[in-house]
């Protein structure tokens, strides 16, 4: 009996035109972070397993993927923190600091599968470690490339949420509550879920008293334009040293964004941003679709003080973020945003032979190629309406006509598949017709 083909529940598995969609968001990614210095980094999916679990245990040691492989124990690596840390550590002789890395890779997690939610996804991240300190600039980069990254992309309507854990930690020592300080953030993390009355309810079940809540509400609900926020922040200033030093690192980040070419309208400082418990130590990042907040955080991350901690005693310092590439491209397609005008099709020319003799047609698909338009030559025997309806299929922009006629006067019979208009011309005459709309549509974003 034949097996029943299947795809494992929790694995994404695109047909081919949103596979090139899903390459030309890459691709964006890629150009973009090379642009602020980037070098690409891949690191093996599968890692021992002692070293992907230094840090690990809890949630991290359920969600994993652990198996053997004769005396060997092994993981599927279930970020790209992780793998970065032990790269830095192992080649720190080799690298020079600041060592920035973008990775765009698969990672694994064995968790429920869920709408939007899978067990093997891309991340992108990019990272910046120093060695032994870190300029704060690059913490006011971060954001400048979130903003050029999801620009390129096409998405108009985002805003990037900043805020500092120097800042938080600082206020909840004033208050006297920086043993519960992390429960009071996870509270405070679902107030745009459930609302002020039953986040200062939650609080106050943990212990925290009336007045105390009270004034969480209303330190976490200064709102308006970041230089308002900001100036609002001076208040509580001279009252605790870590959250004065969490508010210079702010207030310089916001300085610098303008400078970095990033729109008001696209950076918001928000106090009640607080991404993970332990991990980040100073600015934090969430980028959110202004549009669809029901989605969540689409780019997050932060700066942290020991990258390396469990593998090397040497600091570093570093900042990052990641995108969850599968989640948003999923998200993306289910909320009809891709554009499938970006270009879907595997080839720029379907170049169809029109003589028994194959040797000019394919001498004409090589000299296409070096002028690097992408052809398919089709030489199956079908009738001439089958070749044509494989063109449309594909979304083939154009297709080249070879015959007896074209060969005699050195000329190319080239038809726009989207106009219907048809040309007879010279060889240098088509690729500069066929190069003008190529070039139309790369311009196209992937995102509408």
């Amino acid at each position: 009996m034949n097996v029943q083909p299947r795809t494992l529940s929790g694995f994404m598995e695109l047909l081919p035109g949103d596979q090139i969609l899903m390459e030309r968001f890459m691709e964006t990614l890629r150009e973009t972070y090379s642009l602020y210095g980037f070098t690409p980094l891949d690191t093996p999916v599968i890692e021992a397993s002692e070293v992907l679990l230094a840090k690990g245990g809890g949630e991290t040691e359920k969600q994993i993927y652990r198996f053997t492989k004769g005396d060997s124990d092994l993981s599927l690596r279930f970020d790209l923190t992780v793998p970065l840390a032990k790269y830095v550590a192992l080649h720190y002789g080799e690298l020079s600091f600041p060592f920035r890395r973008y990775q765009i890779g698969k990672v694994y997690r064995g968790e429920r599968a869920q709408r939007g939610r899978f067990r093997e996804f891309y991340q992108a991240d990019i990272d910046i470690i120093g060695d032994g300190k870190l300029d704060i600039v690059n913490e006011a980069e971060i954001p400048a490339i979130i903003y050029q990254t999801f620009s390129r992309l096409g998405l108009e309507r985002f805003q990037i949420r900043v805020n500092n854990r120097k800042i938080l930690n600082g206020f909840y020592d004033m208050l006297g509550l920086r043993e519960q300080s992390g429960e009071i953030m996870r509270t405070v993390d679902k107030l745009e879920k459930i609302g002020g009355d039953k986040v200062r309810e939650l609080l106050m079940e943990a212990g925290v008293s009336e007045e105390k809540a009270g004034e969480i509400l209303r330190f976490i609900g200064i709102r308006g334009e970041n230089s308002q926020v900001l100036k609002a922040l001076e208040s509580y200033r001279g009252k605790d040293e870590l959250f004065d030093q969490g508010l210079e690192e702010l207030g310089t980040v916001v300085k610098y964004l303008g400078a970095f070419g990033v729109p008001e309208e696209n950076f918001a400082v928000d106090l009640t941003i607080a991404r993970g418990l332990d991990y980040y130590t100073g600015t934090v990042y969430e980028t959110m679709m202004t549009d669809h907040p029901e989605i969540g955080s689409i780019c997050s991350g932060g700066r942290y003080d020991n990258l390396a901690e469990y593998y090397t005693n040497k600091q570093l310092p570093g900042v990052g973020i990641s995108i969850g590439l599968t989640r948003l491209f999923y998200v993306l397609q289910e909320q009809k945003m891709l554009n499938e005008e970006a270009g879907t099709a595997p080839a720029d020319v379907l170049l169809l032979p029109m003589t028994e003799e194959l040797g000019p047609a394919i001498e004409l698909g090589t000299r296409l190629r070096g002028e690097g338009i992408r052809v398919q030559l089709y030489t199956e025997p079908k009738k001439f309406k089958a070749k044509m309806n494989y063109a449309d299929k594909l979304g083939v922009p154009f297709v080249v006509f070879l015959g007896e006629d074209e060969i005699q006067e050195e000329v190319v019979s080239c038809k726009d598949m989207v106009s219907g208009e048809q040309t007879k011309l010279d060889f240098s005459s088509t690729v500069t017709r066929v190069k003008e709309r190529l070039a139309a549509n790369r311009r196209q974003r992937v995102i509408r």
